[in-house]
């Protein structure tokens, strides 16, 4: 029995007691009620506090309450005892045999254990990393590489429809500074002062020469179209080559420039006039954001009729929007927080709810160390640390995990020297060594002839019974990872499942010895391997991370 299913016991029992007319619930039994490992072994394998809950509400004493739902819950079957604790908590100890059934739950379900509905018929739109075409994806643009592409794992197996999508800046003033870099550069001239440095510009220059050996014939304004056209897409091309090469693809690549050549921009600020939410002041157009929480109004259009930045912002969530997206999220670094309170705002200008169809994500920094020392520069980017210098000292995997392991809204310091060892040191080798190990135990049992097999009544040993407990929490914690934007809680609890294995199968052992015959004992425990395997598979495949067999 896993929380899911007991939390449907408890309803049951409800709803039985007020079909019995022995209680009153005026809004209704819930739907669910929550359910959670207890601190304390001595307390049961569950408890929850629904009495306390429901008690006010039913006009009765919550200690009464949890009486009542005691003595229907003791009749139930997979329970084997309820007691009534403090002020009304529920503390329940699952049968034996219901509590052993997990493993062949686990088993039987495979990659699909874990999956909930939290999210189903949602349609989720996650634009993440949207880092500018103008150099190499820094460390910053990493982690929300790693946090997204999990959260986009994570929203799907919870039901969700998910679209990840990379919003591609080709329109604006940074480009015409990389392209006048890379043009300066294939001249022999310095950088411009206010262009990009680094030896990337002199690799995408020279292969712009090399595409187009007539380049430098031109005047210096074709010149620079030709760089724009050609070096921006040799940009662009390399860093999707190089987040492909991280495990990270995108569904969308939206063009910016689209959004200005389309005339997504002007349909945006008229249907924001039509709702009233515009005004004209000293030439300009201005969006009433203040009312809508902003600490001032903006302007959409300035006064020489060009938009303004927000209006490209404007016209690329209504064109998310008007493709289908109930939510849509925006990945964002640390120095953009003073940018939700406008974001918000304009959600709100055009009807919508902010925080449920616009909800914005803010990442904050991290720092590399080795041998104890910051790490800050690229030796190609030569001003900041990059997506190739990560998976070169550390690989993908480690630099995937590394990165979700964190809740993403605090400061991250990852010490290379550490997370390149393979030791307990090491939070992913030890999740990985675990998997392998289990596998390595799997193939062992092949060899011999033993066969896994659901005896579930026979698991009935305490680091069996914690170990089934971790491995039905893993549902709630998937659910529980979507609902806070939080793939860390995911890496956290394998890290905890990794633990909980060693210490089982240092108690249990699983395998016979000798000329021992194999008997059910060892066939259950096998399944309940088999079970660890599954999990540890699942979750390091929602973090993007690879589960080798052998290591």
């Amino acid at each position: 029995m896993n929380p899911a299913q007991l939390s449907s016991t408890v309803v049951d029992a409800l709803t039985a007691l007020v079909d019995a007319g022995s209680l009153a619930l005026p809004d209704g039994v819930p739907a669910e009620v929550t359910v959670e490992r207890p601190r304390q072994r001595s307390h049961g394998d569950y408890a929850t506090n629904v009495a306390l809950q429901l008690a006010r509400k039913a006009g009765t004493n919550p200690r009464a309450l949890a009486e009542q739902l005691a003595e229907r819950l003791r009749a139930a079957k997979g329970i084997s005892a309820v007691d009534v604790a403090g002020p009304g908590f529920l503390n329940v100890t699952v049968a034996a045999d219901a509590q052993g059934q997990v493993a062949a739950d686990v088993v039987a379900a495979g990659a699909a254990y874990g999956s909930t509905e939290a999210f189903a018929g949602e349609q989720i739109n996650l634009e993440f990393v949207s880092a500018n075409p103008t150099g190499p994806i820094h460390i910053g643009g990493v982690r929300w590489a790693a946090v997204g592409d999990a959260l986009g794992r994570i929203f799907t197996m919870t039901g969700a429809q998910v679209t990840r999508e990379y919003y591609f800046n080709d329109h604006g003033g940074q480009i015409d500074r990389f392209t006048g870099s890379l043009l300066a550069s294939a001249q022999g001239r310095p950088v411009p002062e206010d262009g990009y440095g680094g030896l990337y510009i002199d690799d995408i220059a020279a292969a712009v020469v090399a595409r187009r050996p007539d380049v430098l014939d031109l005047p210096d304004d074709e010149a620079q179209e030709v760089f724009r056209e050609v070096g921006v897409d040799l940009m662009f091309t390399e860093i999707k080559q190089s987040l492909h090469d991280f495990g990270v693809d995108f569904d969308v690549y939206f063009h910016e420039d689209e959004l200005h050549r389309s005339g997504a921009v002007d349909k945006a600020v008229a249907r924001l006039t039509e709702l009233g939410n515009t005004y004209e002041q000293d030439g300009a157009l201005w969006l009433r954001t203040e009312q809508f929480g902003d600490d001032k109004d903006r302007v959409i259009v300035k006064s020489d009729g060009n938009g303004s930045y927000l209006s490209g912002d404007l016209a690329y969530y209504l064109d998310k929007r008007s493709r289908g997206f109930d939510r849509c999220f925006i990945m964002l670094g640390a120095d953009h927080h003073g940018y939700v309170g406008r974001m918000m705002a304009m959600c709100a200008a055009f009807g919508d709810q902010p925080g449920v169809n616009l909800e914005i994500l803010i990442g904050q920094m991290v720092n590399l160390v080795r041998d104890g020392q910051p790490l800050r520069m690229s030796k190609r980017a030569g001003t900041v640390v990059t997506i190739d210098d990560l998976v070169g000292a550390i690989g993908v995997d480690a630099a995937r995990y590394a990165l979700a392991r964190y809740s993403s809204d605090s400061n991250i310091d990852l010490d290379l020297d550490v997370w390149a060892t393979q030791s307990n040191d090491n939070p992913v080798f030890t999740v990985q060594y675990a998997h392998a190990r289990v596998s390595s135990l799997l193939r062992n049992a092949a060899d011999l002839g033993v066969e896994a097999a659901s005896h579930p009544e026979l698991l009935t040993h305490e680091k069996e019974g914690v170990l089934l407990r971790a491995l039905a929490e893993f549902p709630r914690v998937v659910t529980s990872a979507a609902e806070l934007r939080a793939p860390h809680r995911v890496a956290r609890y394998l890290e905890e499942l990794a633990g909980t294995y060693h210490r089982f199968y240092d108690s249990c052992r699983v395998l016979p010895m000798g000329d021992e015959e194999a008997g059910e004992l060892h066939a259950a425990r096998l399944l309940l391997v088999d079970a660890t395997r599954v999990v540890l598979a699942n979750g390091l495949g929602l973090l993007g991370v690879s589960a080798p067999e052998r290591m």
